[in-house]
């Protein structure tokens, strides 16, 4: 396994380097985010583990980066920051964990090998089919250059559409992803939101299509 450390402090990157080469680890480690960056690009890495404070940028925006170029691998930031606002932040960008530092080592590996198990599939943080674009960090939804404003809950439900788009999805499944548990109402507010979404798309040119599969429920077609 291949791990990728990202880290400006060289006396941390050394005792991760020395720790992790201890479980077996091939360890390659960057300084700065242009390096990390290129390495990362260069490379297929089973694991990131990022600080977020780099001398020439930030995680946040090299996590981010990575992302929008089809990098996978899994990412565990690491930070001194303590705001719970930089953790959403984090991983709305697309990292798959969390770290505070100061940190335990053992705790440390254990999360990489959490996240080794679970592998790398797409995530990708910016959802696209046809010209219809959604941001999931930024909350903003577009098509072509024309931005479209949704409330919180057609956002929710334009985003299952797209992350399974020309997929049929039943009422029933919408409305497990969208609504929590304590949803009681019927499926019809399914319909209510569809209807709502058709016509926030219809103000876009060329936006894919919410078709009707009679009897069973929508899909989004490009």
């Amino acid at each position: 396994m291949r791990l990728l450390v990202v880290e400006d402090d060289a006396r941390l990157v050394d005792q991760l380097q020395r720790g992790l080469r201890a479980e077996g680890y091939a360890v390659d480690a960057a300084g700065t985010a242009e390096d990390a960056r290129w390495l990362a690009t260069e490379n297929d890495y089973d694991a990131v583990v990022l600080d977020i404070g780099l001398p020439d940028g930030d995680g946040f925006t090299l996590c981010a980066d990575l992302r929008a170029t089809g990098r996978w691998a899994p990412i565990l930031m690491l930070t001194a920051r303590h705001d719970v606002l930089d953790r959403v932040r984090g991983l709305d960008v697309g990292a798959d964990d969390y770290v505070l530092k100061p940190f335990s080592f053992t705790e440390l590996s254990a999360r990489i090998r959490a996240l080794i198990r679970r592998g790398a599939p797409a995530r990708p943080p910016v959802l696209r089919v046809g010209t219809l674009e959604l941001d999931r960090a930024r909350r903003v939804v577009s098509v072509g250059t024309r931005p479209i404003t949704l409330s919180v809950r057609e956002f929710a439900v334009l985003e299952l559409l797209m992350r399974r788009a020309g997929e049929v999805l039943t009422r029933a499944e919408i409305i497990e992803h969208v609504w929590d548990w304590a949803y009681d109402g019927t499926s019809n507010v399914v319909d209510w939101y569809v209807m709502m979404l058709r016509q926030r798309l219809a103000k876009g040119r060329g936006a894919p299509r919410i078709e009707t599969v009679r009897g069973v429920g929508y899909v989004l077609r490009p």
